[in-house]
């Protein structure tokens, strides 16, 4: 069976093959993948270990069901958000590891269950939290976030092109009834979508509200900083993202050690970073893959080896 075709209904993972070289596993190593969705990157990675052992982190329960499959000695399910990263493992007694894999994307299965609220194909309940248990819906946000908090949220995580336009619409909009469905948010944004190009919009406005209810950009630079701890000195870092906001914090981590800003120099203006970049440019999808899966379009993955 070849990398493309080794998916499940659950989640069929992006890039599998490229991952996997990445992290260049040895069968007695540690490894980490922070991001366990439908288990199609855990499960190929549990295949390349003998003695070696795989921790697993997801916060969803329904990850957490699809984990007990994989149970081995050699395998462990951590219910937990990958901000936790460095006090799971020392928890577990798992420091340093010998490599870790991170596939920001949302999982098939939370895309393709209505209930979710995370996708713009099913009407359903606005919800998009990633932690069933979480304490706040996109439902909250929309109905309850001042006009100008909407604004910001949808102009930077949404990059919508008419962000204050569409928070003063749905300001609006929802001081006759809340507006708690899928169904009801897209009637409500009607007018504010261009034609013709309705369904990039609803991506742009939902992949927004998802990084708000999820905490995604503060959740993702803590797991980053934790890796130049969590990583032994030759440790692999993949990183595999979906939108240019992660991909940004990727790749200024992983070159600077830091988000914004230039990398730290000491007094004799050598500069110290915890990573050598093995991606000078980040490693994209082949048309063959982004035909038979196209969320594969819009990922990038990028490597870093820890110094």
């Amino acid at each position: 069976m070849s990398e493309l075709e080794n998916d499940t209904a659950y989640h069929r993972p992006v890039m599998l093959a490229e991952c996997l070289e990445a992290l260049a596993m040895r069968p007695d190593g540690r490894y980490v993948d922070v991001t366990f969705g439908g288990g199609g990157h855990s499960a190929r990675m549990l295949e390349r270990l003998s003695t070696g052992h795989l921790y697993s982190f997801d916060q969803d329960a329904d990850a957490e069901a699809e984990a007990a499959q994989l149970a081995r000695p050699q395998f462990t399910f951590i219910r937990a958000n990958f901000r936790d990263l460095h006090a799971e493992l020392a928890r577990h007694g798992a420091l340093p590891v010998d490599g870790l894999l991170a596939d920001l994307g949302v999982s098939s299965h939370q895309f393709d269950t209505p209930a979710r609220g995370f996708s713009t194909r099913f009407d359903g309940p606005l919800d998009m939290r990633m932690d069933p248990e979480g304490p706040r819906t996109a439902a909250d946000i929309v109905n309850d976030y001042p006009a100008a908090d909407l604004h910001r949220i949808f102009g930077m995580y949404g990059e919508v092109t008419n962000a204050r336009t569409l928070a003063n619409t749905l300001a609006t909009a929802r001081r006759g009834n809340a507006i708690q469905t899928i169904g009801e948010l897209k009637k409500a944004i009607q007018s504010c979508m261009p034609r013709g190009k309705e369904n990039k919009y609803l991506a742009q406005v939902f992949q927004a509200l998802r990084i708000e209810v999820n905490d995604e950009m503060t959740a993702l630079q803590q797991m980053l900083e934790q890796t130049a701890q969590v990583l032994r000195p030759g440790g692999r870092l993949v990183v595999m993202s979906y939108h240019s906001l992660e991909d940004r914090l990727v790749k200024n981590f992983m070159a600077k050690g830091k988000f914004f800003g230039e990398a730290e120099k000491d007094f004799y203006g050598h500069t110290h970073t915890p990573f050598e970049v093995l991606t000078r440019k980040p490693v994209e999808a082949s048309a063959e893959e982004v035909a038979l899966n196209s969320r594969a379009r819009s990922a990038k993955l990028r490597v870093a080896i820890k110094n």
